[in-house]
């Protein structure tokens, strides 16, 4: 990479987009391979432009600027008793807002409520002619026209140069149980995992580590409830209750990827409960190589111990670090992804979409 700009200021930023004929937006590097692209791009950083520029508790609306850390806005919620749902991955790590729009990773909490596309409402975006542009609503009720900012999510920085984004929140669940149940093989494992997800639980998460005959359940719900819905869960399928530091310290090292290889390469498939064994049987085929399924059976995480990637991949999915193409597995770009990169980039100011 030739240079770093680090705008203090939106308008800064929107000068700094304008000023080189290739960029790539950065934020804390949690999940590099996103901004691994060709060496005359000018890096962009969103460290400068932070903090909280909104929130209205009583509306369960915050919005902030991009290189907000994402553990600061969870400290902020959590002093009014309210979460943003989906658990924003790598918050410790010291993950931004904008980045995790960009990669569009969710953590273990968007099973039941919904992932990170459907809690953005509102974003102040610099597009490849370096204008400054607004989509969305800042409350629910407001929004209209494209929805560009769930457009954004997952996009990599693409489509645009994230300044500002509005987030609806939820109030915090009064109590928490997690539950370990047996599941003697993946077979098993994705038979449990599909009946959980069709269940009358409301299940908060569903999580399992490929190659260990166990999942991990998660409940949020009012304390008088809570008790009488993890016992019904275990009589049906046995199990037993995690101790609130096991269960805080799986959770964690479930959204923080704790159990990823720290040298090694990490990559995202979207899947089906049903892909569960065949899955595991492709990680198998891989030395060293760690895995879990999220979601109840519909997204796959695998960390390789080196940094290269594997090469072939049965599904497609998004390569957060590492070497490798930045979506393995088979692809096709679509009319609607052109036209969309067309309309927000028309100069090719960004990085491709398949770079």
């Amino acid at each position: 990479m030739s240079a770093v700009l680090q705008p203090a200021s939106v308008e800064e930023l929107a000068a700094a987009v304008r000023s080189a004929p290739r960029v790539i937006a950065t934020g804390a590097g949690s999940k590099p391979r996103l901004s691994m692209v060709c060496a005359d791009a000018v890096r962009v950083s969103t460290s400068r432009l932070s903090g909280i520029t909104e929130y209205e508790p009583s509306e369960f609306t915050f919005t902030a600027l991009a290189g907000t850390p994402v553990r600061e806005i969870r400290a902020a919620l959590g002093e009014r008793g309210q979460y943003l749902p989906f658990d924003p991955v790598l918050a410790d790590a010291g993950s931004t807002l904008a980045g995790a729009v960009a990669a569009g990773i969710n953590g273990p909490g968007r099973w039941r409520y919904g992932g990170l596309r459907d809690f953005i409402l509102w974003v102040r975006l610099v597009d490849g002619e370096g204008r400054l542009l607004r989509f969305g609503g800042k409350v629910v009720k407001n929004a209209a026209g494209f929805d560009v900012p769930k457009l954004l999510v997952g996009s990599a920085g693409r489509l645009g140069v994230i300044a500002e984004m509005t987030f609806k929140v939820f109030p915090r669940p009064l109590a928490w149980r997690s539950l370990r149940l047996p599941a003697v093989d993946e077979i098993a494992k994705g038979r449990l995992l599909a009946e959980l997800g069709r269940g009358r639980w409301e299940l908060d998460a569903v999580e399992s580590v490929v190659g260990d005959p166990v999942v991990f359940v998660r409940l949020g719900a009012p304390e008088a409830a809570i008790d009488a819905l993890a016992k019904e869960i275990m009589d049906r399928f046995g199990g037993e209750i995690l101790g609130e530091k096991e269960a805080a310290a799986w959770w964690f090292d479930a959204a923080e990827f704790r159990w990823t290889h720290p040298a090694g390469a990490w990559a995202k498939f979207p899947l089906t409960p049903s892909d569960g064994p065949a899955f595991a049987t492709w990680v198998a085929t891989h030395p060293g190589a760690r895995a879990r399924i999220g979601a109840a059976g519909n997204v796959g995480y695998v960390s390789w111990p080196v940094m290269e990637a594997a090469a072939e991949c049965p599904w497609r999915g998004v390569l957060l670090r590492g070497n490798g193409p930045l979506w393995p597995g088979p692809r096709r770009l679509t009319a609607v992804a052109a036209a969309v990169k067309a309309a927000l980039d028309p100069v090719g100011r960004f990085p491709g979409l398949e770079d």
